[in-house]
């Protein structure tokens, strides 16, 4: 299947790149608030504090303002100040993460499955609920990258063969490895699961707009880790539907959506007649 053109450089990783990708799931969004707006204000918060009382000590406890040290072992009041703080900024954090994390744990009821198998140095995908049939996705040549996209923007992000699920589908996705351990990861859905040779490891997206979201193997795993892209697109209905179809005339299956379409005609003209 040769892949069509619809992603821009926007929808990928940028060169000089440092804030995160735009969302592309509600779970992303939410992970994108609670970093944005929760850990980074904790964050500069503990450390403008910690500057502010290193200086504070500086100025006031050098050897020329204080020629004489003080002789006391401990504080009370900040002994309970410094144990007390980090627990009430633990609990803080607590009340928005438990959810979150919940929720990028929990896969809720799937409309589909989609198997990720890692190896070296590529992926294979099945859909064992359109047939289970399978196909490999690799990194595209340089050459063919500038000739789908024009330049070298997604060199090294476009692939062969893309995953390909409905827009606003409840997609399950099962990793392993056939190999060493992978990881298999779309920043874009806030998506990043180890693919472990032995084991089946499970989560879940659900993205609402077509598009094509790029991400790339995230566990170093030898010495073409950084050949192993991963390419998502996200379709409308009929397209997914005309796609499994095609996939499963590669495999040898019959058709499973055309077979539908034809028996609701055939159903609609009896009772028409």
């Amino acid at each position: 299947m040769t892949p069509s053109v619809l992603a821009t450089a926007l929808l990928a990783p940028e060169n000089g790149g440092w804030k995160l990708q735009p969302a592309a799931t509600e779970v992303a969004e939410q992970v994108h608030f609670f970093h944005n707006w929760i850990m980074m204000p904790v964050m500069v918060g503990i450390s403008l504090l910690v500057l502010g009382l290193l200086l504070y000590v500086i100025v006031k406890y050098n050897a020329k303002a204080n020629p004489e040290a003080r002789k006391f072992s401990h504080n009370t009041m900040v002994e309970v100040v410094w144990t007390a703080g980090p627990i009430l900024i633990l609990l803080f954090i607590a009340l928005f993460s438990f959810d979150l994390l919940y929720k990028e744990d929990v896969v809720p009821e799937a409309d589909m499955t989609v198997k990720v198998s890692g190896y070296q140095w590529g992926w294979s995908y099945s859909y064992p609920d359109h047939g289970d049939f399978e196909f490999a996705s690799n990194m595209l040549p340089e050459e063919d990258v500038v000739a789908m996209h024009g330049d070298t923007s997604l060199y090294r992000l476009e692939v062969d063969n893309r995953v390909v699920v409905p827009a606003g589908a409840t997609v399950r996705v099962i990793t392993t490895a056939t190999d060493v351990i992978h990881s298999w990861a779309i920043p874009q859905f806030a998506l990043k699961l180890d693919a472990v040779p032995g084991r089946l490891n499970e989560t879940w997206f659900k993205a609402d707009t077509p598009d094509i979201y790029y991400g790339q193997c995230s566990e170093i795993c030898g010495i073409k880790h950084a050949f192993m892209p991963i390419a998502v697109e996200v379709v409308p209905q009929s397209e997914f539907e005309a796609w499994v179809d095609e996939q499963r005339a590669f495999a040898g299956l019959p058709p499973m959506y055309a077979d539908q379409e034809q028996f609701a005609d055939a159903g609609s003209d009896a009772a028409a007649q």
